[in-house]
């Protein structure tokens, strides 16, 4: 079984309340025996909805061995609830930006004459087709979420705007949001045949070119070696490259000695992977000045 995250409930805090029920339309949950049980792994996507329904706080996510997430049958639970439940969980992926369980969602509708409760239509045909992850287009959120977490793909529009950008005004090379390590999903379509910047995230603030020389044609991921937990993060850097096809990795960090322990977690990601990825390590300067 492969790695990947999922929630974890700490039977100590929960009372058995029910709350995180409602907020699991997939099904992954029950309260069996007054606590709160995760009953599937293939019914748990380790997206986190339910965690923030949790008043004792007793829902957390971690990265572990796991069958992988099956998005039909998770439909096949789903339709059995009603189109309002239909409607929270499609509102779901697309909040967290999850193009292909989208598209098996909104196939396993079609092909069962179930309506659309949300009308999706903002999908083109290359993306319904399960086309090039790169040509994949942002999926608007048809209702709230956290705009903190939530995945977008800026490459077509940030193409666009940089044409449009006068000579005062510097252009941002961004591709994609979230971009803290802790947030991005590992699956997210634009790490497909992706050349990957890591970077302590005090670089761009150092670093004034930080965008053309590093950024440009680049995935991101950020975090701090220091005061995060780099073994979440070997996690992480794991995830990604056992799911993508990935060009190669840069890693740009601090001058300082606190910035170089996550040498050697990416390194350690790459040859656990058994893939040949390129590494190339930045140093910065805490003036500011590209070392190597």
């Amino acid at each position: 079984m492969a790695k990947r995250q999922m929630i974890e409930i700490d039977e100590g805090k929960c009372n058995g309340c029910g709350e995180c029920i409602p907020n699991c339309p997939e099904g992954a949950l029950q309260v069996i025996d007054g606590k709160a049980r995760l009953i599937s792994d293939l019914f748990c996507d380790g997206l986190g909805a339910c965690i923030g329904h949790c008043p004792q706080a007793a829902i957390t996510t971690l990265t572990r061995e796991a069958q992988g997430y099956d998005e039909i049958r998770v439909m096949g639970n789903i339709v059995k609830q009603g189109q309002n439940v239909i409607k929270a969980h499609l509102t779901h992926l697309k909040d967290h930006g999850q193009d292909a369980y989208l598209r098996q969602a909104l196939d396993f509708l079609k092909i069962n004459n179930i309506s659309d409760p949300l009308e999706i239509n903002t999908l083109s045909a290359t993306d319904r087709s399960g086309g090039c992850p790169s040509a994949r287009k942002v999926i608007d959120s048809a209702a709230g979420g956290c705009p903190g977490s939530k995945m977008m793909d800026f490459r077509e529009k940030n193409s666009a705007a940089g044409e449009r950008r006068t000579n005062h005004q510097s252009a941002s090379t961004l591709r994609q949001w979230p971009v803290q390590i802790m947030l991005v999903p590992a699956h997210a379509s634009f790490f497909e045949n992706a050349e990957v910047l890591i970077a302590a995230d005090c670089v761009p603030f150092a670093y004034a070119d930080f965008h053309e020389d590093l950024l440009k044609g680049k995935a991101l991921l950020i975090g701090c070696p220091k005061l995060d937990e780099l073994n979440v993060y070997g996690a992480k850097f794991s995830e990604v490259l056992e799911q993508h096809t990935v060009k190669s990795i840069t890693y740009a960090h601090m001058e300082v000695p606190c910035c170089s322990g996550m040498i050697n977690v990416i390194k350690s990601a790459i040859a656990a992977s058994g893939k040949k990825v390129p590494f190339e390590d930045v140093t910065i300067s805490i003036k500011g000045e590209r070392l190597r």
